[in-house]
């Protein structure tokens, strides 16, 4: 069930970031974020009521208030980074330093004495080459450098979400992101309000701007559970493996061509999930 959650969490994502990718063609970076970030909260907000899940919040680091609140912080400014990377041109580059950020959690959870078995290791180690090779031939080649800061700034970011979200999911993986999203909404009013930009997205814009961020919090509600009901470093694996969903969409919808070291990366993270799924 956690590597089936994680997995599905990478889908939703990799399909996030691709309409993201599109509409920060058009809009800048953090208001695409803000507006999508909206309907993530009106989802989180619907689940609680229905599933009665309100839990009373405290202030400690091992709650899910604390922990949902920097987790926002970071997860709000590394989709900003993300998709400003995106618009540049180089989604490759910063797709696949970005997809990354599973490292910083995993480290984490090293440290904190969780050992997977010795093919799990080996399992991860391929399935993040292979997100890697998945994001396109544009790793291979010499790159400007904006696009390779802004993919190692989200890589962090990410990670830094990433590693605050599993803390927070201990107590409650749906109030943790419902708490994110209420944090970084209230973050993107504020903006808003100082720099009297709230967008201007057309009517058939709404769409895909709900679509994203239903799809962004889904994402990390699965994720956050698929740590509770199993290591943490193999759900951060299999949920890091975003590229490759990008990369099949852009070659489903826009007839992008796939180039070799794609076809490789998605043959690597297949075997890498593999191996990492068995017990």
């Amino acid at each position: 069930m956690a590597s089936l959650l994680a997995l599905l969490s990478s889908v939703l994502w990799g399909t996030a970031d691709f309409v993201g990718g599109y509409l920060t063609k058009k809009h800048k970076a953090a208001i695409v974020t803000a507006a999508s970030q909206v309907f993530g909260l009106a989802m989180g907000i619907i689940l609680v009521i229905s599933t009665n899940s309100f839990i009373r919040p405290n202030f400690a680091w091992n709650g899910y208030l604390i922990p949902g609140i920097f987790s926002s912080v970071a997860g709000f400014l590394g989709l900003v980074v993300f998709y400003q990377g995106l618009a540049t041109g180089s989604m490759g580059v910063v797709s696949s330093i970005g997809s990354l950020g599973a490292i910083i959690p995993i480290a984490i959870a090293f440290i904190n004495g969780e050992r997977p078995h010795q093919h799990q290791i080996y399992g991860m180690v391929i399935a993040l080459i292979g997100a890697f090779c998945a994001s396109g031939p544009e790793v291979l080649k010499g790159s400007q450098l904006k696009p390779i800061l802004l993919g190692i700034a989200a890589m962090f970011l990410f990670g830094t979400a990433l590693s605050f979200m599993a803390i927070g999911s201990k107590v409650s993986s749906l109030l943790t992101m419902t708490t994110m999203r209420a944090f970084s909404v209230t973050i993107a009013l504020f903006l808003a309000i100082i720099f009297r930009n709230f967008g201007s997205f057309k009517k058939n814009e709404i769409g895909p701007l709900a679509f994203m961020g239903c799809a962004d919090f889904l994402a990390n509600l699965f994720l956050g559970i698929a740590t509770t009901k199993g290591l943490v470093s193999v759900a951060m694996v299999l949920g890091s493996l975003v590229p490759i969903a990008t990369a099949l969409l852009a070659y489903r919808i826009l007839h992008e061509r796939l180039h070799k070291v794609q076809y490789l990366g998605i043959a690597l993270a297949i075997a890498g999930v593999s191996l990492t799924s068995l017990v």
